[in-house]
């Protein structure tokens, strides 16, 4: 159950610090202080059901685009997310190609830092690189 929980919040942590990344960096992407809860809790769950429906539909249709799902998958999420009020507001096509590209960078490397600290199934922490044996 630990491991479901911290699983949860790395996913949360790192949508969060991608949208505040986008916000940051364009500035043609607004995000209120008042919707910013509203706005990844929606943008986490929208990522989380499209990646693996968008992935299925990919690899029946078109294998080669199977690396840019994150992409897809984060380009809809991020449309989801501004369907809600006083949350995230992207205007311009500059910002809507920008926008998803800072958004899955970040999510992807915060999660890659991130993950390390949520438990294996058998209890144990991931093993880092030096601590790995040889085979």
């Amino acid at each position: 159950m630990l491991r479901i929980l911290l699983r949860v919040l790395v996913f949360l942590g790192s949508a969060a610090l991608g949208l505040l990344a986008a916000a940051w960096l364009i500035p043609a992407v607004d995000l209120s202080p008042v919707g910013f809860v509203t706005a990844v809790l929606v943008f986490a769950l929208a990522q989380s059901l499209l990646a693996p429906v968008v992935s299925r539909i990919a690899a029946r249709a078109a294998p080669a685009f199977l690396g840019g799902i994150g992409l897809v998958s984060t380009v809809v999420a991020l449309f989801v997310a501004t369907l809600f009020p006083n949350g995230l507001h992207i205007t311009g096509w500059r910002a809507w190609v920008l926008a998803p590209v800072i958004v899955w960078l970040v999510t992807a490397l915060a999660t890659l830092v991130l993950s390390p600290f949520v438990p294996r199934p058998g209890g144990e922490a991931k093993p880092s690189a030096r601590g790995r044996r040889a085979r």
